[in-house]
C-alpha cells in the first residue's frame, strides 16, 4: 500500500482516530528510571553506546537530536493501519500529505506541520541544570524555540527516584557575573551552578510551566511533558550529584559556531527576569483545573475533564477520567494526541488499554492521534472496567479553549 492508502485506511478504521506505535528514545547521559512499563530486559535494547531508554515520545513529528549514530526516525511517531504493524507511515508524512485534514486548516496554515509533541521522560536521578532557547536564539542555528510543561502522573510514579525535586532558575539577588563564573568553571569540576538556584518539591498529579530561557534541572519523577516541536537545549551544569560528568560539548549545544567559547553569549541566552522571579511558584506551578463549566453535571454523566498543562499557548494538555462502567462522548476544539495511563475500554471501535509491560518493538493500544474534525465531532469512550477509572492524557498544540 502507498502512503496515502495507509493513512486513509487508518482514518477510516478509527473514524478520524489513528493508532500510533510507541516511539522510544535513549539518552546517553541519563539513567533510566524504569517506570515506562518497558520490559526490564529492553531498557538497553539500542545498545550501551546509545544509552538506556528513558523517554517515550508521543504524537511526534520531531526527530530526536541525539548526535552521531541516531537513526533518522528516532523520536518520530508512526501511524499503524493494521494489527501487525506492517502497514505504517510516519505521522509527519501523513500531515504533509493531508495537511489541515489531519491537524486543522488554521494550524497547518500557521506552521506547515504538527508543531508540538509530548513525552514521558523517566530518570532515576535528576537531570543537569539546562536551558531551552527562545525563538530568537534558536533561530540563530536554524531551529525553533522550545517552551515546555511538566505533569507528574500518579500512574507512572510508583516511586520517586533518587531526587524528586526540580531546580528552577536562580535565587533572587544572584548576579549575571556569578552565573558567568560558574559557566567558566564548567571544565574544572563541579561548577556548582545549582548553588545559585533553589529546588522545588515535586508532587504527583501537579505540574510546572517552563518557558524558554528558564534554567531547570528536572527531578526524578516520571514526567509527562507537552512541548513545542523542537529539541534545542544546552547543559549548564557540569557534574551531577552522583558524580556523573556532563560532556563539555553539551554546554555549547545549539550555539552558533562563532559564539562557541563566548560565555557572555551563554548568559545572554538566559531570560533573566523569569529566572529570578520572586513569584516563580505562583506564576509557573499548575494544579489541575476543570475543563468543563459544570463539573457536577460531567461527573453525573460519568467523566471528569481537566486542564493539567495550561500556561503556554503553544502546547497544552488535559486529563480525561472516565468513571467505571460509563460511556461518554467528549468534544474538543482542536486536534490532539493521547496516551492511556490507566484502565481499559474502547474509543469507538478502537481498543484502549494501558499495558503493564511492553517489549521493545511491540505495538500497544494506548496511544492515538485525533484529527481536528474527529475532536470537534466528539469521541465516544467506554470504560469497560466495573472498578477502575479509565484515564487519558491529551496533548494539544494551539487550543482555542485554553483557559489562559
Amino acid at each position: 500500500m502507498n502512503t496515502k492508502s495507509i493513512v486513509e485506511k487508518a482514518l477510516e478504521t478509527g473514524n478520524g482516530v489513528m493508532r500510533l506505535a510507541p516511539a522510544w528514545v535513549p539518552r546517553s547521559f541519563c539513567r533510566p528510571g524504569r517506570r515506562l512499563r518497558l520490559h526490564p530486559d529492553d531498557y538497553y535494547a539500542l545498545g550501551l553506546a546509545r544509552g538506556g531508554i528513558d523517554e517515550r515520545w508521543f504524537a511526534s513529528t520531531t526527530p530526536a537530536d541525539n548526535g552521531p549514530g541516531t537513526p533518522e526516525d528516532e523520536g518520530l511517531s508512526y501511524i499503524v493501519a493494521d494489527k501487525d504493524g506492517k502497514e505504517k507511515v510516519l505521522l509527519a508524512e501523513a500531515v504533509e500529505l493531508l495537511k489541515g485534514e489531519i491537524i486543522g486548516g488554521a494550524l497547518y496554515k500557521k506552521y506547515g506541520k504538527w508543531p508540538m509533541f509530548s513525552k514521558f521522560f523517566d530518570n532515576l536521578g535528576p537531570l543537569p541544570h539546562h536551558i531551552h532557547h527562545s525563538d530568537e536564539y534558536a533561530a540563530k542555528v536554524g531551529e525553533s524555540g522550545k517552551p515546555e510543561m511538566y505533569f507528574f502522573p500518579a500512574q507512572y510514579n510508583n516511586y520517586g527516584g533518587e531526587f524528586p525535586f526540580t531546580f528552577f532558575g536562580f535565587n533572587p539577588g544572584v548576579t549575571k557575573q556569578q552565573v558567568k563564573d560558574s559557566l567558566i568553571a564548567f571544565t574544572k569540576g563541579d561548577n556548582k551552578i545549582t548553588s545559585l538556584s533553589r529546588a522545588y518539591r515535586l508532587d504527583v498529579d501537579t505540574g510546572w510551566d517552563v518557558p524558554p530561557g528558564v534554567l531547570h534541572a528536572p527531578g526524578s519523577l516520571c514526567t509527562y511533558e507537552p512541548q513545542f516541536a523542537s529539541d534545542v537545549y544546552a547543559m549548564y551544569q557540569s557534574i551531577l550529584y552522583f558524580d556523573h560528568a556532563v560532556p563539555e560539548n553539551l554546554l555549547w549545544k545549539n550555539c552558533p559556531q562563532d559564539k562557541i567559547g563566548d560565555f557572555d553569549y551563554l548568559v545572554e541566552v538566559i531570560d533573566w527576569e523569569l529566572n529570578v522571579d520572586p513569584d516563580f511558584t505562583s506564576n509557573r506551578f499548575m494544579a489541575p483545573i476543570p475543563a468543563t463549566d459544570d463539573v457536577g453535571q460531567a461527573k453525573q454523566e460519568g467523566y471528569l475533564d481537566e486542564w493539567i498543562c495550561y500556561k503556554c499557548k503553544e502546547a497544552s494538555a488535559k486529563r480525561l477520567t472516565v468513571l467505571p462502567g460509563k460511556t461518554v462522548t467528549v468534544k474538543d476544539a482542536a486536534a490532539y494526541g493521547f496516551i492511556v495511563v490507566q484502565g481499559y475500554g474502547t474509543c469507538g471501535k478502537l481498543p484502549l488499554e494501558s499495558p503493564a509491560l511492553i517489549r521493545f518493538g511491540q505495538l500497544t493500544n494506548d496511544e492515538y492521534f485525533v484529527t481536528e474534525d474527529a475532536a470537534k465531532a466528539g469521541l465516544t469512550i467506554t470504560n469497560k472496567s466495573n472498578d477502575e477509572p479509565l484515564v487519558l492524557l491529551k496533548h494539544f498544540a494551539e487550543n482555542p479553549e485554553l483557559p489562559v
